[in-house]
C-alpha cells in the first residue's frame, strides 16, 4: 500500500466479525479477530484460512512436525458483527467528546 496515507480501518484486535467471501464464508457465525495489519489491509481471524506448516525442531519446539494454523486474510472480506441485530453491519465512524467512537448503520448500537 501507499505509504503516503495511512490506511483507516474499523475493525480492531478482538472483534467480532463475520467472513462474507472466500472458503471460510459464514455470515451466522461470528469469528474473533487475532491480529489486524493495517499496512499490508490484511487480518487474522480465529479460525479462518488454516493452513498447514512443516516446522523444524527448534529449542522451544523439540518434535517439529506438520502445524496447522491461521493465515491472515484480506481485510475487505470480512464485516464487524452487530450483536443487536444478529448479524453484519456497515460501521460509521463519529468523535464523541473527542474521542472517536463507532456505530452500527444497522441498530444504531456503539461498538465497543
Amino acid at each position: 500500500m501507499s505509504t503516503r496515507f495511512k490506511p483507516k480501518f474499523n475493525i480492531k484486535k478482538g472483534d467480532s466479525v463475520v467472513v462474507i467471501t472466500g472458503d471460510d464464508k459464514d455470515l451466522k457465525k461470528p469469528r474473533k479477530v487475532l491480529e489486524v495489519m493495517p499496512d499490508d489491509a490484511r487480518v487474522l481471524v480465529e479460525g479462518v484460512n488454516i493452513v498447514t506448516r512443516h516446522t523444524k525442531p527448534t529449542a522451544q519446539n523439540t518434535k517439529g512436525g506438520i502445524v496447522k494454523q491461521e493465515a491472515p486474510i484480506a481485510i475487505s472480506n470480512v464485516m464487524l458483527w452487530d450483536t443487536k441485530a444478529g448479524g453484519p453491519a456497515k460501521i460509521k465512524r463519529t468523535r464523541e467528546n473527542g474521542k472517536l467512537i463507532r456505530i452500527s448503520k444497522k441498530s444504531g448500537e456503539v461498538i465497543k
